[in-house]
């Protein structure tokens, strides 16, 4: 009866760009409705921290504002490629950044922005410890005390406990935060998000997400079992979570994305099923008993394979299914008549789950089972050589221990207590990745490794061809494993994915898998490669020039230049590159002429950029060599 409310409109295009700002008021009826926070709006907009706080529904703490203001502030650093600690550096289509994982979500913005399908993360639970992750935004603890009146401004105790009455979780949820915010940028629009987390902080993770990425994208709670203790005082415990989330949930309902995972023990069953016809001489009632004595041994299989315990006439196990329809449905309610005695068989209130054609088809078939008169409802047969797969589950009961003791024999050494379990990544990554075999993951806490390790190896199993990128700080380690040559987990998960290429490479066969990308280029996080020469006319005389500092860094190399022009020109950092040497250059051409760059060569290999730009003889050279416009180069 009216026009387009156009400030439920606007409040709608936010919450795509902004879904942190949309909170609840109250309008003048006294119901509930959507609104905008001007202040986080204020501070999405803005490059310093806003004042203003007011009483809202919404997840709060001390730094939350720092957090988002650093989230969006601009950082003067770049990515140096490391070639001698890569694998495959030409041709690999991985990345391993090692650095700060919130400077490299915002290297990260402009090439990948849209591009990852998954990302999966364990960050750092909660154990009351100091953060690795010391951002510049954190307010000392003197500050913080006071700021939430735990104590007075002449430093009396105003509550008791304090440690655990807000800093506790207020440090984690600010490392969380700003990095989640830039991590949502790079999802696709049918991107999923996975964040392993404990006990600590499951709630405030829980309403962090629906604050960064909506709670109407919430797609799963995850439960894993370990190990029980049977010392715990209330619960055996052992229990994480990994809680996943949607970049735009109606895009993954669109694509009629189900996510399924193969049945534990499905091939035994078929074997023995096979097994039971081949015994029964194609007698179905006896192959029935057979398979059913069979179940009775307890094998170890999915338990809902146990109700394919009949097999037909055809040598096919099956179950008996429903027939009835969900809803009541008019067009759905008609009769069937019994294959004896001709009688109509009851029908469902609901009506029949088929339409008069497909029940027709499926009685054509054999696939409807009668029962011994009119008077038992029919069930549909569903075989078990269709229903290889199932919906996955949200309930994981392994130790963890085997996935320990793997990594230490691959690495000859333990370095890791809790490394996450490779098979179980495999099981959530093919699901979140289901029809879409060349997708990008990403790990911005890459830890020990086991994500990329497990992108390896779910494509050896499917052929697929996934790339990752993982994130590591140069977080350093014991003496124990600077004993063995490791310094950092950095270096530590670097070595695991040589190894575990090592392997696939010495185990492929001729088949496909052999040619599979088991590489990565590694990067670095460093200050920009350019310095600051910027002088005033005054400071400047004529004698002087010759003696003015380069506008290139000394130790920065022509490679180091070029990744820093992909980062500014949005190109992704595995694009394939050439190099060749020219008239004292160095001449970079990204992905055949995507990007072109000179550097001019000086001594002790110290370089400079061309200032002749396209008036280089070099670069008219390597763009007329190319096909490219002279004028279309850029030094």
């Amino acid at each position: 009866m009216t026009s387009r409310d156009m400030t439920a409109a606007n409040i709608e295009a936010l919450a795509e760009l902004f879904p942190n700002v949309v909170t609840e008021t109250i309008d003048i009826e006294g119901n509930p409705k959507s609104s905008i926070d001007f202040d986080l709006l204020r501070q999405e907009l803005s490059d310093h921290i806003v004042e203003g706080p007011q009483e809202r529904y919404q997840l709060d703490w001390p730094g939350k504002r720092a957090a988002a203001f650093a989230a969006n502030a601009p950082i003067a650093k770049t990515l140096r490629p490391i070639r001698d600690d890569s694998v495959d550096f030409d041709t690999t289509k991985n990345l391993f950044i090692e650095g700060d994982n919130l400077d490299a979500l915002k290297l990260l913005q402009e090439s990948y922005l849209g591009k990852v399908k998954l990302i999966y993360i364990d960050p750092p639970y909660n154990t009351g410890n100091d953060f690795v992750y010391a951002d510049d935004f954190a307010e000392s603890t003197a500050e913080y005390l006071v700021k939430s009146e735990q104590v007075s401004e002449t430093g009396e105790r105003m509550v008791a406990n304090s440690e655990s009455n807000g800093r506790f979780h207020s440090d984690w949820l600010s490392l969380m935060y700003s990095r989640l915010k830039l991590a949502r940028n790079l999802l696709t629009d049918d991107g999923v998000i996975m964040v392993a987390i404990g006990d600590q902080e499951h709630a405030n993770l829980r309403n962090l997400m629906d604050m960064v990425f909506g709670g109407e994208n919430f797609l799963a709670n995850v439960v894993w079992q370990g190990r029980a203790k049977n010392d715990a005082r209330f619960s055996a415990g052992g229990i994480d979570y990994m809680l996943i989330f949607g970049r735009n949930r109606g895009a993954l309902v669109g694509k009629d994305a189900r996510w399924k995972e193969p049945k534990k023990g499905y091939s035994l069953v078929l074997s023995a099923v096979r097994d039971c016809w081949e015994r029964a001489d194609g007698d179905a009632e006896l192959a029935t008993r057979l398979l059913r004595d069979w179940w009775k041994t307890s094998p170890d299989t999915e338990k809902g394979l146990q109700s394919y315990s009949e097999i037909d006439s055809n040598g096919r196990a099956y179950l008996r299914g429903p027939l009835a329809s969900p809803n009541p449905r008019e067009n759905l309610k008609y009769e069937i008549l019994h294959p004896e005695s001709f009688k109509p068989v009851p029908m469902h209130p609901n009506g029949w789950r088929y339409s008069r054609e497909t029940m027709d088809n499926l009685l054509a078939d054999g696939r409807i089972v009668f029962g011994k008169d009119e008077l038992t409802s029919p069930r549909r047969k569903m075989y078990l050589d269709e229903q290889d797969d199932q919906a996955i589950r949200s309930l994981i009961v392994k130790e963890r221990a085997p996935a320990s003791e793997a990594l230490s024999r691959l690495l000859d050494g333990k370095f890791f207590d809790y490394p996450k379990d490779v098979d179980v990544l495999v099981t959530w990554i093919r699901a979140a990745t289901q029809n879409n075999n060349d997708a990008l993951v990403l790990d911005f806490f890459g830890g020990s490794g086991s994500t990329a390790h497990a992108v390896m190896n779910l494509n050896a199993e499917d052929g697929g061809t996934r790339r990752f990128i993982l994130v590591q700080l140069p977080e350093k380690l014991d003496a124990a494993a600077q004993q063995q040559g490791y310094s950092t987990i950095a270096d530590v998960a670097r070595e695991r994915l040589r190894r575990v290429g090592t392997q696939m490479n010495l185990s492929a066969t001729e088949t496909s898998t052999g040619s599979q990308d088991r590489g990565f280029r590694s990067l670095k996080i460093d200050t920009m490669s350019k310095t600051d020469t910027l002088r005033s006319a005054d400071a400047l005389q004529q004698l002087e020039i010759e003696q003015l500092e380069s506008s290139i860094k000394p130790d920065r190399t022509g490679e180091d230049l070029l990744f820093q022009a992909m980062l500014d020109a949005g190109l992704e950092l595995t694009l394939p590159i050439t190099r060749e040497e020219r008239d004292s250059f160095e001449i970079y051409d990204v992905e055949e002429g995507a990007l072109m760059m000179c550097c001019r060569l000086r001594e002790r290999n110290s370089l400079s950029l061309s200032l002749s730009g396209t008036r280089s003889r070099a670069c008219r050279t390597a763009a007329v060599a190319h096909g490219l416009p002279r004028r279309g180069v850029r030094a």
